[in-house]
């Protein structure tokens, strides 16, 4: 019984050292796992412990030796050693891709063979690219607006914002190796006051911080032109100078416009200037209406000013009859007042009266004497007159 204890304790001893002894060994070599953005530099780390000056080497993914003893080995300019110490083996990998990612062995060549893996994880960040499905954003037509990630690792979500208001896309995607390319569709009516709104497609990888990248899209919208004709605020007398302004807005802008007289041609003086016309010490027969067109590609516009030209007591007497007709609203206006106070007078009296009337009669109907005094009313007033004397 005793003996069988004692090889029970033996054996349990011997498992203890061999855990000590495998823990000493993985702790020969340590490495870290990177994770880094394609196109940046990965630093790979192989820390030693008690190192004894034996053989240290750093092998790729596919297992073709970077590093042999700080000595380069493998002809790839990308790959630099940092740093060869007897705490230390690190190298640097530039301008990483997605190829060079996977598991980088470090070895240790001693009296038995140490190694470790640093996983190296190679990110792709998001970049998107919006076009126009169509060949061109027209007015009162449907926008089609295509956002495409070609390349994220791992795969984006996209997202659609016109100002601050999110809208919804239909979103797909597919994968090539470890590279994913994500297409967003949005759709919707655009009008020629939405020429020059922003769109915003926005790509990020939600588990990833930092991983969102943002591009705007102005909103180019083609539309027919719209014309006003910005006309004087006055009465135009003869001798007064005429001066129209044609307000045009449009995309594609027209380039011009033209100043044309309904039913008529332009008077000879007439003066054009760009979007401007002037019409100089204007007589009575420069009346009529002066039309101001413009186009372009998707369509044309119009707008009239209608001018009179007057002589100066034609004014002047538009001007006091204009004076004489606020006068006249305003006296009618009070007149109407007056008459709302006299009748809310009366009747507030006729009420007041009808009240007292009706409370004398109850006093007399209470004392029973009213039917009385109504027919002998006359021999009362003598019995009174007999009283007092």
């Amino acid at each position: 019984m005793a003996e069988c204890r004692t090889r029970t304790s033996l054996l349990a001893f011997g498992v203890m050292v061999l855990a000590l002894t495998r823990q000493v060994k993985t702790q020969v070599v340590q490495a870290e796992n990177v994770t880094v953005m394609e196109g940046d530099t990965a630093e790979i780390t192989c820390k030693l412990h008690s190192y004894d000056g034996s053989i240290v080497v750093i092998q790729n993914p596919y297992r073709q030796t970077l590093f042999f003893n700080g000595t380069r080995a493998l002809k790839d300019e990308r790959f630099q050693l940092v740093s060869f110490t007897q705490k230390q083996l690190r190298i640097a990998l530039s301008d990483i891709r997605v190829r060079d990612e996977g598991g980088y062995y470090c070895q240790l060549y001693s009296e038995d063979t140490h190694h470790q893996v640093a996983v190296v994880t190679v990110l792709v960040p998001p970049k998107p690219i919006v076009e126009v499905q169509v060949e061109a954003l027209v007015a009162n037509r449907l926008a089609s607006l295509i956002c495409t990630v070609p390349r994220s690792k791992p795969p984006a979500q996209i997202r659609w914002f016109r100002g601050k208001k999110e809208i919804a896309g239909v979103s797909s995607q597919q994968q090539t190796g470890k590279i994913f390319e994500i297409t967003s569709v949005v759709n919707f009516t655009v009008d020629r006051k939405d020429n020059g709104d922003v769109v915003t497609c926005e790509a990020n990888v939600p588990s990833m911080k930092g991983m969102k990248n943002r591009i705007d899209f102005p909103l180019n919208v083609r539309f027919p032109p719209v014309v006003k004709v910005q006309t004087p605020s006055v009465h135009l007398r003869e001798g007064d100078d005429l001066t129209l302004t044609c307000l045009v807005t449009g995309n594609p802008q027209p380039t011009e416009v033209t100043w044309i007289r309904l039913n008529d041609s332009l008077p000879r003086r007439t003066e054009q200037q760009g979007n401007r016309m002037v019409l100089p010490a204007l007589s009575s027969l420069d009346n009529g209406t002066y039309l101001c067109q413009a186009e372009n590609e998707l369509g044309s516009s119009t707008d009239q000013y209608v001018l009179v030209v007057h002589d100066p007591g034609t004014v002047v007497d538009a001007q006091r009859s204009v004076s004489y007709a606020v006068v006249g609203g305003v006296l009618a206006l009070f007149v109407f007042v007056i008459i709302c106070m006299l009748i809310v007078t009366v009747w507030f009296s006729m009420r007041q009266k009808g009240s007292y009337l009706t409370h004398e009669a109850s006093g007399l109907d209470e004392h029973g004497e009213a039917r009385e005094a109504f027919i002998n009313g006359n021999e009362n007033h003598e019995r009174k007159k007999e009283y007092f004397i």
